[in-house]
C-alpha cells in the first residue's frame, strides 16, 4: 500500500514538473547582498555596467509569469519587446520593485544576458520593457509560447 501511495505521489510531481513544453525561457535575477555565500549568491562580471556584482542564483521571475508580449524592431536585426506578466508575476515585480529599489535586475532569455534594469521607481503595472537584444529567432519562440498584447487568448 505505501509504495502505491508513493508511487501516487511521484507521478504527481512528474506530471506536474513536466507540464507545458516551453520554447522560451524568460529569467530575471536580482542584484544578490555581495556577503551572501556560494549557495544563495554568484559572482558575476555585468556586461552593461562594467562592475563585479553578486546576483541571486534563484530567478524572482521566469517564463511562467509572462502571459503575453508585444516586440518591436530595434534595427540591425536587433529586437525588443514588452513583457505582460499574469497575476503572480506582477505582485512578484511589485514587490521586489519596493523592497530592492536602486539595485539591478539582470533580464536573461534563452540562456543569454539580454540587459540590466535599474530598478529606480516603484513597478505596480506587471510590465517589463526590454529596449533591445533580441533576435529574430528569440521572438519567433515567444510567439509559441505566449500571446501577443492586445491579441485574444487562445482557446
Amino acid at each position: 500500500m505505501k509504495s502505491i501511495f508513493a508511487s501516487l505521489i511521484l507521478a504527481l510531481f512528474a506530471a506536474s514538473v513536466a507540464g507545458k513544453d516551453r520554447h522560451c525561457t524568460f529569467r530575471i535575477h536580482a542584484e544578490a547582498n555581495p556577503n551572501d555565500t556560494a549557495t544563495f549568491s554568484s559572482s558575476v562580471h555585468a556586461l552593461f555596467s562594467g562592475k563585479q556584482v553578486a546576483i541571486e542564483r534563484i530567478p524572482r521571475l521566469s517564463e511562467r509569469d509572462v502571459i503575453a508580449f508585444y516586440p518591436y524592431s530595434a534595427g540591425d536585426g536587433n529586437y525588443g519587446a514588452l513583457f505582460e506578466l499574469d497575476e503572480h508575476g506582477r505582485l512578484a515585480l511589485d514587490a521586489l520593485s519596493v523592497e530592492r529599489r536602486g539595485s539591478l535586475l539582470f533580464v536573461l532569455i534563452n540562456g543569454r544576458p539580454i540587459t540590466e534594469l535599474q530598478i529606480d521607481r516603484r513597478v505596480s503595472d506587471g510590465r517589463i520593457y526590454v529596449a533591445s537584444g533580441l533576435t529574430k529567432a528569440d521572438v519567433d519562440l515567444m510567439k509559441k509560447d505566449w500571446r501577443l498584447i492586445g491579441q485574444r487568448r487562445k482557446r
